[in-house]
């Protein structure tokens, strides 16, 4: 006999039925106690708009007889604020300038038509196959103090720092009997280390935009003949001009208020109000 492998048996439908919920009542609803509060929360550092300009030799692995249709899209690989590290009690948040190194790629990908053989003087036969090229960029911008909403919080450097302990030692023979060497014991190494686990900031893509220029640079009139006007090329030279939006952050302990039902009735009915 045959037995079913299958522990449940579910009829199958394409309707997805409507759940039903009740929302909780006040009192079953826990809440922080009012007063004020400390947490570790993303802080918004900067909001920055980023331009530089890419140049590139594009090489197609077919003859190009047009280019159809080209879609970009920008892809950040590393974006790091090289903040500089303070002593252990100097002021974390001290504004300054900082550079900020990003790097990435420009993701293309590029249609176009490439010729089917046997062209004659009124028509061209094509296929249309594409080809996706990274192309990298990197730079270096500098963040001025005043353009920091909030200062990023510096990190603090680790310290190791090294002791000994005085040594009376017998010179031996040579020497005077009641003379000694007064020195550090060079058999012992005594250390000190203090490490400390800094916040990194980091960046969020907020937006960008592409101005692109794509010109052949060795076209060729169609070699089994063609209409007189069409030709080929394998290479392209691309320029763009990007710009795109960032945000740096980084976590930090803010200090806020808890508020109570009392206060959040309060500022409910103000907004009622207004």
């Amino acid at each position: 006999m045959k037995r079913d492998k299958d522990c449940i048996d579910l009829n199958e439908s394409a309707v997805v039925s409507e759940c039903v919920n009740d929302p909780f009542e006040e009192g079953d609803i826990v809440v922080t106690p009012p007063g004020p509060r400390i947490l570790r929360v993303p802080v918004t550092l900067a909001e920055l708009t980023v331009r530089t300009n890419l140049v590139a030799n594009i090489h197609f692995p077919d003859p190009v007889l047009e280019i159809k249709a080209i879609k970009k899209r920008i892809k950040i690989v590393q974006c790091r604020l090289l903040t500089p590290g303070i002593p252990e009690r100097g002021n974390p948040f001290r504004r300054m300038e900082i550079p900020l190194h990003i790097r990435g790629f420009v993701r293309k990908n590029i249609q176009y038509a490439t010729p089917c053989p046997h062209s004659t003087a009124s028509c061209v036969s094509s296929e249309i196959r594409s080809l996706t090229v990274d192309v990298p960029f990197e730079c270096v911008t500098t963040i001025r103090a005043r353009d920091f909403l909030t200062p990023p919080q510096l990190p603090t450097l680790n310290t190791s720092d090294e002791f000994d302990f005085f040594r009376a030692q017998d010179l031996g023979p040579g020497f005077p009997e009641k003379d000694q060497l007064l020195s550090s014991d060079l058999s012992q190494f005594h250390q000190v280390s203090t490490q400390f686990y800094n916040q990194l900031p980091y960046c969020e893509l907020l937006a960008s935009r592409m101005t692109g220029w794509d010109e052949a640079v060795d076209r060729e009139p169609l070699p089994e003949g063609g209409p007189f006007e069409e030709g080929t090329f394998f290479t392209a030279v691309e320029k763009i001009f990007l710009e795109f939006d960032i945000k740096v952050l980084q976590n930090q302990q803010v200090r806020v208020r808890s508020l109570g039902p009392a206060d959040v009735a309060d500022v409910a009915d103000d907004k009622h109000c207004c």
